[in-house]
């Protein structure tokens, strides 16, 4: 596993950071995990408890911690997937709501952990860029009504239909 990136997303975990992992390795085809480091007797988690583990996601590497319950993660940090076709949106959205997590708006949503992921088609930026300000604002209009992003009403939302 490489790690050529200056700045490392770090996440903390309660006790679960194992099943996160797991759960992200599972949604993403390009994902792979690096060194794990587990408590060693005498630590704040149970002996042979991950403490922490490096992992890639779509190259993009990432540290998790099992550090307690001290912090939650919240909407303030969330993962941007950007996506090419419907069938792609679907897939992150609905694999990363699975099992307990939250659907948000206009592409926003929770996976089960607390994580928060924004899937966004590319389609969407350029709606918005757009030069004709009113068909952007047609999209975006259309956008603040929708939770999962659907492409084709994004598209007919712009053209005004």
């Amino acid at each position: 596993m490489k790690n050529e990136q200056k700045i490392t997303p770090f996440l903390w975990f309660n006790d679960n950071a194992e099943d996160a992992i797991n759960f992200y390795k599972g949604i993403f085809k390009n994902a792979e995990v690096g060194g794990i480091n587990r408590y060693p007797a005498g630590a704040p988690l149970p002996e042979g408890t991950l403490m922490t583990a490096t992992f890639q996601l779509e190259d993009l590497s990432f540290v998790a911690l099992n550090g307690g319950p001290h912090f939650t993660f919240t909407e303030a940090v969330s993962f941007v997937i950007s996506t090419e076709t419907q069938e792609e949106t679907d897939h992150y959205w609905n694999s990363l709501i699975a099992d307990g997590g939250q659907e948000g708006q206009c592409g926003w949503l929770k996976d089960k952990f607390g994580l928060s992921w924004q899937v966004v088609p590319t389609l969407l930026t350029r709606l918005l860029g757009a030069a004709d300000r009113q068909k952007a604002g047609r999209a975006m209009q259309a956008m603040m009504g929708m939770k999962k992003l659907d492409m084709q009403g994004l598209q007919d939302a712009f053209d005004g239909k």
